[in-house]
């Protein structure tokens, strides 16, 4: 069925489970999920000769991976076998869906297209998740697969990954948010799998963290000590120990974060301010103990820097710290000196070494921290040892790199031009780079899934060795035994959940079947501004089987019935939009246009806090809103609760006519001008900013209507483009289909 590839035993027994349930895949990286996939692609396109297999990874790399494998492996004409990413226009990609059979995507641009209905997941006969537990929280995997399972006909859902998480809570979650059925999990030790694992040594290397730092480490403990002294004097935390961890930190932020809306006191905020400075202490003694000078100067350089420019207060006291600007003082000067971590010297040793020995050897380092890895290629190219800086794309500092460059390098490293990739965290998971002999972490992971994708790239097709630095008497040790444990209760998280979805009943077919039956009923219809795509409301209208039409909206963010237009708007839009000026003008408009119009502001945030603004400027708008305008102001807690409320007043909207509401047919009467300035605005392209200019200089509609292209071109921001929209509206003949 697949060219060059015979299964192995292993594989073939987790395909026969794919085959009939939604399978999650748990297997070592380098032992062959990918192949299964191939193998459930070639399955489903012979059952289903109809329908299309989808297939979903969380990065382009990754992408561009898949999509090589299955040109390789599978029997299948070239044009039916397609990439989606950012850098496919969305009416290319929509061209390409009815076109092809196989379609390897990113999930963010695909959920976009289902979205704006470019494309219909009904087609779809397999849907494929690599890197499944990224499928929590908002991610786009979970909307996209409950989506999929709504609407396919024949669904299929098979999820890939090496590593689910440590929790059950974690794990179960994201079988649940992508619907699984079966579990299929292997480990090393497992005897079917045991014969194909390429072994992998894994060896300790310890330094011991010098004075120098050992003087900075203490002063940020003394200042991180002084924070949290402060915090208990509050009556927030019971100990000013050094020793919190940062999760426990971000938990009590968000408390009092919301407690800020019933309770506004001096010792509230001052603890916020000094929890956030605790946080960013925590992330120098971090680089300090485990990354180097370089890394800790440019960060407290950065904090410098903006404590300048920023009104945060936090930012301003932490650098004012008196043993703050001490840690500071000594870091740069040992900067100034060129003195970096042990763990440098003892990294370029290994290197050398390992490349005078091995001319040809592929070695790749693990930094989480873009400064440091980038000390590191500066290091290896004082040293003559040929590397590549491997990161994601943000652009700080100008260390970016496009993902089109990062391809690029991958594929010379595949080439042998360079022995040592230096890759930050976006290299850990699921890139395919073959015969790999060497993997190196700086620092280790305290999580469980990193150290696991981390592992992975080494001993996929040969012996590989992995070497692990380690500061003594820091949190180095800490997060080793961390991802160690985490690791261990993974497994027999997962074996625990096996045996639940042993005893669990699960949904037949057929009951799906009859549930989707019951569910098609007279949808409700949503008009959505196109500008709200991305927000978390659009998305769950539709999971709740709402029909969204996005549209260039001249006045709202959402149009509910004939009569009713929303503004929507988050509590911190809500008081930009009043300091900048914009909601009068939205105000205006709403009211113009809409015989019901509402205003709907979402989040627990108290608006009164969240920007710096007198309290009766606010009050103010307030009633303008209620008493001059007379629109209504709903409150509502998040995305969930916005969607659900919109969808009410839709639905009791709708159920007083059974007459299907247009958008253009959504106003309340006009004056005369108004109507000709709407009759104009609804021209492609045009809208209400040039509708006004069109009509000053042509005077009368049936004079714009009459207009040669020509013409139109005269008024400002009118091109070729949009003038030969409106003579193809104007002249073109209406053909019912």
């Amino acid at each position: 069925m697949l060219n060059n590839f015979t299964p192995r035993l292993y594989q073939e027994t987790i395909f026969s489970t794919c085959t009939t349930h939604n399978t999650l895949v748990v297997l070592p990286t380098g032992l062959g999920k990918t192949a299964i996939a191939m193998m459930l692609t070639d399955f489903r396109l012979n059952q289903h000769p109809d329908k299309k297999i989808l297939m979903l990874a969380p990065t382009k790399p990754l992408v561009e991976q898949h999509f090589q494998t299955f040109q390789q492996h599978l029997n299948i004409e070239q044009e039916q076998l397609v990439m989606f990413t950012g850098f496919v226009k969305p009416e290319k990609r929509q061209e390409l869906w009815q076109n092809t059979k196989i379609i390897i995507s990113t999930p963010q641009g695909l959920e976009n297209d289902i979205i704006n209905k470019k494309i219909d997941l009904k087609d779809v006969s397999l849907l494929i998740i690599d890197e499944a537990h990224r499928a929590t929280g908002d991610y786009s995997y979970v909307w996209i697969a409950k989506q999929y399972d709504k609407t396919a006909r024949f669904a299929r859902i098979l999820a890939l990954t090496a590593s689910p998480g440590s929790k059950l809570e974690k794990i179960t979650e994201v079988c649940d948010n992508l619907l699984i059925e079966e579990l299929e999990i292997r480990t090393d030790d497992d005897p079917d799998v045991k014969p194909y694992v390429q072994k992998s040594e894994v060896k300790w290397v310890t330094v011991q963290l010098p004075e120098e730092f050992k003087i900075i480490k203490k002063f940020l403990e003394s200042c991180l000590k002084d924070k949290l002294k402060q915090v208990k004097e509050h009556g927030y935390i019971d100990s000013s120990q050094i020793n919190i961890s940062r999760r426990d930190l971000l938990k009590l932020q968000a408390i009092l974060q919301g407690q800020v809306r019933t309770e506004k006191t001096y010792e509230i905020f001052q603890s916020i301010s000094l929890l956030a400075q605790a946080m960013k202490i925590h992330h120098a003694l971090e680089l300090i103990e485990s990354q180097g000078i370089t890394a800790l100067y440019l960060y407290m350089q950065d904090l410098m820097s903006k404590a300048q420019k920023t009104k945060t207060k936090a930012t301003k006291n932490l650098v004012r710290d008196i043993n703050f600007r001490s840690a500071f003082i000594k870091t740069q000067k040992l900067y100034d000196k060129g003195i970096e971590h042990p763990k440098l010297n003892e990294l370029m040793n290994i290197l050398r070494k390992q490349v005078e020995k091995h001319k040809d050897i592929k070695i790749i380092v693990f930094n989480q921290f873009r400064d440091c890895a980038s000390k590191i290629v500066e290091q290896l190219d004082e040293i003559k040892i040929k590397s590549r800086l491997f990161v994601g794309q943000a652009k700080k500092r100008n260390k970016g790199l496009t993902q089109k460059k990062q391809i690029e390098i991958l594929d010379s490293f595949r080439r042998n031009e360079f022995n040592v990739l230096v890759s930050s965290s976006v290299g850990e998971e699921g890139l395919d780079i073959p015969k790999v002999d060497f993997v190196i972490f700086y620092e280790p992971v305290p999580s469980a899934i990193r150290s696991i994708q981390r592992r992975g790239r080494t001993a996929r097709h040969k012996e590989g060795e992995i070497l692990i630095l380690i500061t003594e008497g820091t949190r180095d040790v800490s997060y080793r035994w961390s991802a160690f444990h985490k690791e261990r209760k993974m497994f027999r998280s997962l074996k625990e959940l096996k045996q639940k979805f042993k005893l669990m009943k699960r949904e037949t077919t057929l009951n799906k079947f009859i549930e989707k039956k019951k569910k098609k009923t007279q949808k409700i219809k949503i008009f959505a501004d196109y500008r709200e795509k991305g927000s978390g409301v659009i998305k769950e209208l539709i999971e709740n089987d709402v029909d969204i039409s996005l549209d260039k909206l001249n006045s709202g963010d959402f149009v509910l019935s004939s009569r009713v237009g929303v503004e929507y708007k988050t509590s911190d839009d809500f008081v930009t939009s009043i300091i900048d000026g914009r909601l009068l003008q939205q105000l205006k408009e709403l009211k113009r246009n809409f015989e019901l119009p509402i205003i709907i502001i979402e989040g627990d945030q108290d608006i009164y806090s969240v920007r710096n603004i007198n309290p009766n400027a606010i009050r103010g708008m307030l009633a303008t809103i209620n008493i001059s305008y007379g629109i209504p102001i709903l409150y509502t807690k998040n995305y969930k609760d916005t969607s659900e409320l919109m969808k009410i007043i839709a639905k009791r909207e709708q159920d007083k006519t059974t007459k299907e509401f247009s958008l253009h047919g959504d106003k309340k009467p006009l004056n005369l001008k108004e109507q000709q300035e709407y009759l104009i605005s609804a021209l492609p392209g045009i809208g209400a900013t040039l509708a006004k200019p069109l009509l000053t200089k042509f005077k009368t509609v049936k004079n714009i209507i009459n207009a040669k292209q020509d013409e139109l071109k005269q008024v400002e921001l009118i091109g070729d483009k949009k003038a030969k929209k409106i003579k193809d509206v104007v002249e073109n003949e209406y053909e019912e289909q």
